[in-house]
């Protein structure tokens, strides 16, 4: 991870298993970790807490670390001064997601760096993010400044911390629900809602690079995945050519990785090209799970090509050795941002040679480059418009980038690495999964598949106890209760392997931590999800969280699988908790659809109706290949073996079913079901695919 000088002794951060709070392990502030000994202390001597959140691969707490958390005098201030705690917003997501709801009432703004201070019972009075060490201009003091100002304020103006803290604490118990409406606000769950969201969501998009807004651009794969629903309910040709667009220009950006496949957390310019080159799991798993819708609506191998590189790269530098995924990759490796990925034009000579003036024209390298003096390598003309300058063959030119893309590849094995996290999230876990089973639906590829259940058995085994789930394992310690998204992400990656591959075990998991998490974290008031168990440690306020950002929230998740697991199960409790969190959340998502792309899915499959499908075969399941193949987002499909036909049948969906002795299918839709099916052409049928009206 970063490189942290490792001079003088450890702090009490050496003793935790967080690459995050190691990597100021060595710092000589006195960092405490979150958790009673601290809190006991600022309470006892009546300190202010300064609360520092961040988490690995983030390039500006690298910086704030850097220039003040290593610095002696920075450091002297605040250990006089400060109860000082350090916390990984990966492991404890409750406390950043209270703390950051106070930098973005005191600032408008928030992200990590997440700097906070406290009263010594947690109550917050100030906060910000990045502080730089010396002040810049007027309106950003430097950081020993302000903690010098703060702790003056604290012994002497006891009265004013008193007020800001008491101001915030109000405005947070009013944002704690995240859209605590009122009853009449909340909207039917009808087809106009999804227009509405739709019509707006489209509105937002950049018609000339794809996407939504300007710069910073960050993919939003669950507004992608909307309007591609969108697309299948209304025949529209323009949400779906949206989508496809955005997907090709983030594909051919600097956001992907050409040589090594994988995509980077967000495009610092509005065209895909410059990165923040730090790598996420959670955005690869729903980038795998968009491709692969995509590929299933185009058919262009282009795009299953793009799901093959990204779960290459997760499966290659992603994966721990016992089945588990990595959290993420740095931006940085030997003390530089992007210095891992990028290239001079002489390099590329050098390597590759006498192909070099294709694979450059081809990926925009230029004596110049676009980033700092070298190239990012991006997509820039077809193949098949080189293959016309070149007198050549397209596949003659294709031949030529693809091998010279490998030499590149095997050039770059041998530089230094960005650093790793290999803390392994529950939640994280839970969407890699449902990427992995998307793969193997749409490729076939049993690699994918045994990616995700080796991941499913590595959380069974290391993540959980009974129908408990712990939130985060490192260094064969598993720790932390799990919070919402754990539940809701980890239950949707069972839901999807299951509907690609239906060992009973699957669904009946699902069942016992749903289960586990409405009994533990439902609202009944409300009718909504608490991010926390009802015997979660104490803290100021329980939150709940419903805006679908960079991965969406355990509301908008739960909503969705409660619906899927109504259909497998016909629990009818758990159609009616789907139900009351969509209608929560609907008024808020038809107005304002960017937030809220996750509970516009749930929507769409409650207001389209599912079509339920079951393939059973012992054998070639020729059916069910198809079927992965097909765009069917109101699918809830099960592919069984007929040896676990018998075990399923404790389920609705699977009474009475069995394979007269060949592959059969079974289509039901409100209600009604076919008879046995046993062609593709039969199954295409029944499922009402036809050509959609453009």
């Amino acid at each position: 991870m970063h490189d942290n000088a490792k001079q003088g002794k450890p702090n009490r951060l050496a003793k935790e298993t967080s690459p995050y709070l190691l990597q100021h392990a060595y710092n000589p502030v006195d960092w405490y970790a979150w958790g009673q000994e601290a809190l006991e202390r600022a309470r006892k001597e009546d300190k202010p807490i300064f609360l520092s959140i961040g988490y690995s691969a983030c390039h500006w707490c690298h910086v704030m670390a850097h220039e003040s958390f290593e610095d002696e005098q920075v450091a002297k201030i605040m250990n006089d001064n400060f109860v000082n705690i350090k916390v990984d917003r990966e492991e404890r997501p409750d406390i950043d997601d209270i703390y950051q709801r106070v930098c973005q009432l005191a600032t408008g703004t928030g992200g990590w760096p997440l700097s906070v201070f406290l009263t010594s019972d947690q109550k917050p009075f100030y906060a910000g993010t990045y502080f730089p060490k010396d002040g810049r201009h007027f309106d950003m003091p430097g950081f020993p400044t302000i903690l010098t100002q703060i702790a003056e304020a604290y012994k002497n103006r006891k009265h004013e911390i008193g007020v800001a803290s008491s101001e915030f604490m109000d405005a947070l118990a009013q944002t704690a629900g995240d859209i605590a409406l009122p009853s009449k606000a909340k909207a039917e769950l009808e087809r106009s809602l999804l227009d509405e969201a739709a019509v707006g969501l489209l509105q937002m998009g950049d018609t000339i690079y794809g996407g939504f807004g300007q710069a910073p651009k960050f993919p939003n794969p669950s507004n992608l995945l909307f309007l591609l629903r969108y697309y299948d309910i209304s025949g529209i040709a323009r949400f779906r050519d949206f989508v496809v667009f955005t997907a090709d220009k983030m594909a051919a950006g600097g956001i992907h990785d050409q040589l090594g496949g994988g995509f980077a957390r967000y495009s610092t310019d509005q065209k895909w090209l410059v990165p923040h080159f730090e790598k996420m799991l959670y955005d690869n798993a729903l980038l795998a799970q968009l491709y692969s819708e995509v590929y299933q609506i185009t058919k262009d191998p282009k795009h299953l090509a793009t799901v093959r590189k990204t779960l290459d790269f997760v499966i290659r530098e992603m994966t721990h050795p016992e089945g588990g995924f990595y959290s993420a990759q740095d931006a940085d490796s030997e003390g530089e941002e992007g210095k891992f990925y990028v290239w001079t034009k002489k390099e590329i000579r050098d390597i590759i040679g006498q192909d070099a003036d294709v694979f450059c024209e081809y990926y925009g390298v230029t004596d110049g480059g676009n980033f700092e003096g070298k190239n990012i390598l991006n997509v820039r003309v077809s193949p098949k418009s080189i293959a016309q300058r070149q007198n050549k063959t397209e596949t003659e030119i294709e031949k030529i980038i693809s091998d010279s893309a490998s030499r590149l590849f095997a050039e770059r094995e041998k530089r230094v690495r960005p650093g790793r996290d290999e803390k392994i999230l529950t939640s994280w876990n839970g969407l890699m999964i449902s990427g992995f089973a998307k793969g193997y639906q749409v490729t076939g590829e049993q690699k994918y598949l045994d990616a995700a259940v080796k991941a499913v058995n590595f959380i069974e085994s290391r993540l959980a106890s009974g129908d408990r789930l712990s939130r985060t394992f490192k260094d064969g310690e598993s720790k932390l209760n799990a919070y919402l998204d754990d539940y809701t992400f980890y239950v949707g990656g069972l839901l999807d392997l299951f509907s690609v591959f239906s060992d009973p075990k699957y669904l009946t998991r699902a069942v016992k931590y749903m289960d586990f998490m409405l009994e533990h974290f439902w609202d009944e008031k409300e009718g909504t999800l608490f991010f926390t168990t009802d015997d979660h440690e104490q803290l100021i306020v329980r939150t709940k969280s419903f805006y679908d950002l960079a991965v969406p929230s355990g509301n908008s998740t739960a909503a969705y699988n409660l619906l899927r697991l109504y259909h497998y199960t016909q629990n009818t409790g758990y159609l009616d908790k789907s139900s009351r969190i969509m209608k929560a959340g609907s008024r808020p998502a038809a107005e304002n659809p960017f937030g809220f792309g996750q509970l516009l899915n749930a929507i769409y499959l409650y207001v389209k109706k599912p079509v339920e499908v079951t393939v059973i075969s012992n054998g070639p399941a020729k059916m069910s290949r198809w079927l992965g193949g097909v765009f069917l987002p109101d699918g809830i499909t099960a592919n069984v073996a007929e040896k676990d036909v018998k075990e399923l049948q404790k389920y609705s969906f699977f009474k009475g079913r069995s394979s007269e002795g060949q592959e059969t299918a079974f289509v039901c839709r409100n209600f009604t079901c076919s008879l046995p099916i046993t062609s593709e052409k039969e199954l295409a049928k029944q499922i009402g695919l036809q050509a959609t009206p453009s």
